[in-house]
């Protein structure tokens, strides 16, 4: 089956299930294990089932058609789905840290780490062959929400990671004498330690996360440019049609709504062509346009090239 097939609501139904699976894979690998690092990787997994919750509202409601109250449709309403999703993320960096420095004042063992371990690299094998899909799939779709959502939980991954790499030098640690007197030296209390600074380093990298999904919400509602490489090519369309006719074209606007692009530019021609051949131009524009990116939007206006009035925009 093609992703350009599939509805997109089915990649958040699939997000919804991956997530819960995770989230009792980790809690498992927490009640085993005992570790704060794992315990903070199954609250992000928390996050991400709110997040996938959410992307899933955010893509049946941008799926819907324009009516008359929207005539430019729904598709804004992702930049909702992944701003709500960047400001959990970071209210679970906040938890992680809440959670890691109560440890810190008070270091306990770990336990079962073979077992416990195996768990989270099961969980953490779900979430990246999720991530892969719906990055994709996100791009390909131009899918902000199934973007970021594939992004956060590859961000999810490395903390995994992370989580694990903590768990290891514990486990090295626990058994080689030099690694404690290595601790010693170092002024920790106790080779433990690095289970709450692993969860601390894994609370940095999840604010990180929410913190670039906010800059790219804030962005689209700000209505931003279109990407260069984008912008670059509607301005080939419009050289290549400048330098075949004694035209001119101005006041070039672009920006997007979740997967729509939208175009606006004033094409200036000679006063004296007929409005069928002013009209008949503006249609190979846009037909080139439209055959260089789906899903765009484009609003041309013609104006005599003579009339000083047209440079004024």
């Amino acid at each position: 089956m093609r992703a350009e097939s599939v509805s997109l609501t089915f990649y958040g139904w699939l997000s919804i299930f991956a997530a819960i699976i995770t989230i009792a894979l980790k809690s498992y690998a927490f009640w085993l294990t005992n570790s704060v690092g794992l315990l903070s990787d199954a609250l992000e997994s928390v996050i991400n089932l709110l997040a996938a919750v959410i992307m899933l509202m955010a893509l049946s409601i941008a799926a819907r058609p324009p009516d008359r109250r929207h005539a430019y449709g729904h598709d804004k309403v992702e930049y909702f789905s992944s701003g709500a999703e960047g400001l959990m993320i970071m209210l679970a960096a906040a938890g992680i840290i809440w959670t890691a420095w109560a440890r810190l004042q008070h270091s306990q063992p770990l336990r079962d780490l073979d077992l416990g371990v195996a768990v989270a690299v099961f969980s953490s094998l779900i979430n990246l062959g999720l991530a892969r899909v719906l990055i994709r799939v996100g791009k390909q779709r131009r899918s902000l929400p199934l973007e970021a959502d594939g992004r956060h939980l590859m961000a999810d991954v490395w903390t995994t990671v992370g989580v694990l790499t903590g768990i290891a030098l514990i486990a090295i640690g626990d058994h080689f004498e030099e690694t404690r007197q290595l601790a010693a030296r170092l002024g920790l209390p106790d080779w433990r330690i690095v289970d709450p600074i692993i969860a601390f380093l894994v609370a940095g990298n999840v604010f990180a996360s929410g913190l670039h999904l906010l800059g790219r919400t804030i962005s689209g509602l700000l209505d931003a440019a279109l990407p260069d490489i984008e912008q670059a090519a509607i301005i080939g369309i419009l050289e290549q049609a400048k330098s075949r006719h004694a035209i001119d074209y101005h006041a070039l606007r672009t920006r997007c709504a979740g997967a729509r692009r939208f175009v606006s530019v004033h094409i200036l021609v000679p006063g004296e062509w007929t409005v069928k051949q002013g009209h008949d131009l503006l249609e190979r524009i846009e037909g080139e346009m439209m055959e260089e990116f789906d899903n765009i939007d484009i609003d041309t206006h013609l104006e005599p090239i003579e009339d000083l009035a047209s440079w004024r925009h």
